[in-house]
């Protein structure tokens, strides 16, 4: 692969219903890999890869451990897998949970980070507590690029409103213009992306705990 982008999207309660509006405005055509962490427990079977799918848009499929990466597809974490990004392959690993999680989206953000550097878009969509937050600084501090959510729209505001508090975030958007903003920058138009999206105060405490 020459240059691309690595887009990694990390969501909690709340993120299917986020992750269907955003997939379905993605060309089929982008050259782009995207991964997507969302919690999900244990014992429990995902068919986020068929809905995600039935979008018509890009297929999505659960990663493989060894996997190569291609372009124009959606990786997403396996329950109880992390997903760790590498320069050319996926790896899933059954280590400790993190934050509570397994999968964690903090572990599969910074391992994209250090693979791709400023290649890497990270993306944090509606969720409780504030997994993410510091994945998505290791993304900004490896010159990559943060947006999140509005939480102002989001069905659980904790996970956007911490990453906003805590990172530098260079867009908060709403779902509507949220993909164009990725196709834009994708598409190598940054100079037309205005990162400079007013964001919005975090409004009220963060919620107390995590539903899967």
């Amino acid at each position: 692969m020459t240059e691309h982008w690595i887009v990694v999207i990390g969501a909690s309660t709340g993120g299917v219903e986020a992750l269907m509006p955003l997939v379905k405005q993605l060309p089929p055509d982008l050259n782009a890999a995207l991964f997507v962490t969302v919690h999900f427990p244990a014992n429990r079977v995902s068919f986020l890869p068929d809905i995600l799918t039935r979008l018509r848009t890009l297929p999505a499929t659960h990663a493989q451990d060894g996997e190569t990466i291609q372009l124009g597809h959606i990786y997403i974490t396996p329950p109880d897998y992390h997903l760790l990004i590498h320069p050319h392959t996926l790896e899933l690993s059954c280590g400790p949970k993190e934050n509570g999680h397994r999968p964690a989206i903090d572990l599969m953000f910074r391992s994209a980070a250090q693979a791709f550097g400023h290649r890497v878009i990270g993306v944090v969509l509606s969720g409780m507590l504030d997994d993410g937050t510091h994945g998505l600084q290791a993304v900004k501090s490896q010159g990559g690029i943060a947006l999140v959510q509005d939480p102002a729209e989001t069905m659980f505001r904790s996970m956007p409103a911490n990453a906003i508090a805590r990172v530098a975030v260079d867009q908060v958007l709403p779902l509507a213009t949220l993909a164009k903003q990725i196709v834009a920058l994708v598409g190598g138009n940054e100079g037309e992306s205005a990162l400079t999206t007013e964001q919005p105060e975090p409004e009220g405490p963060p919620e107390e705990k995590i539903v899967a």
